[in-house]
C-alpha cells in the first residue's frame, strides 16, 4: 500500500467484482439495443476500460473531458468546464455516461443536461462511487457501484494533483497530503 493512503476502501478484486455486476445489469437492461457510452476523463478511464470490456451490449464509445476542480483542489470550484466535448452524433440515441464518482453532483448535472440538449433520446449514468453525503445537485446514478463516506479518495483513476491514479485499489488519502 502507498504510504500516503490512510485506508484501502476497495481492493482490486472487489472493484473487479462490482464492475462485472454493473455490466450484467446494463447488458440485461439494454439487451440488443446499441448504446453510446461516454466516459468522463480523467478519473473514469480505468473504470470505463474495465466495464466496456465486460459489456456484451452493442456500443459505440466516446469521451469527454470535464472539470470543476483545479489541480490541487479537493472541493469543486462550482464552475463546470467542458474541456473536450464528444465527437459522436448522439441525436435520438441512448447514452450511458460512465463516471468515477458522484460527489456534489455538479459535473454530472451539467453533463447530463448538455447531452440532452444535444438531442440524446435518453441519458443514464453509471458510476463506480457515490458520495451522497456531499450532494448539492439532484443527480443520481442509474447504475451505482459503491456508496462511500465523505472522505477524499484516490486510486483506480481518481487522483489528487494528478497523482495516485495508477493505484489498483481505491483508498482514502491521508489529510496531511492535501491540507498543506
Amino acid at each position: 500500500m502507498n504510504s500516503d493512503i490512510a485506508e484501502v476502501l476497495f481492493s482490486r478484486e472487489e472493484i473487479n467484482q462490482k464492475v462485472q455486476e454493473l455490466a450484467q445489469k446494463i447488458d440485461h437492461e439494454y439487451g440488443d439495443k446499441e448504446i453510446v457510452t461516454i466516459g468522463i476523463l480523467r478519473g473514469a478511464i480505468f473504470f470505463m476500460a474495465d466495464i466496456l470490456r465486460a459489456f456484451k451490449v452493442k456500443l459505440v464509445m466516446d469521451v469527454m473531458s470535464v472539470s470543476s476542480y483545479g489541480e490541487k483542489d479537493i472541493t469543486s470550484s462550482g464552475q463546470v468546464k467542458i474541456l473536450n466535448d464528444i465527437m459522436i452524433n448522439i441525436k435520438d440515441r441512448d447514452v450511458l455516461i460512465i463516471e468515477d464518482i458522484i460527489d456534489t453532483g455538479l459535473t454530472l448535472y451539467h453533463v447530463k443536461r448538455h447531452l440532452l440538449d444535444r438531442g440524446a433520446n435518453s441519458v443514464k449514468i453509471c458510476t463506480l462511487l457515490d458520495k451522497p453525503s456531499n450532494r448539492k445537485f439532484k443527480v443520481g446514478s442509474d447504475y451505482n457501484g459503491f456508496i462511500i463516506p465523505n472522505e477524499f479518495v484516490v486510486g483506480y483513476g481518481l487522483g489528487y494533483d494528478n497523482r495516485y491514479r495508477n493505484l489498483d485499489y481505491i483508498g482514502i488519502l491521508k489529510p496531511e497530503i492535501y491540507q498543506n
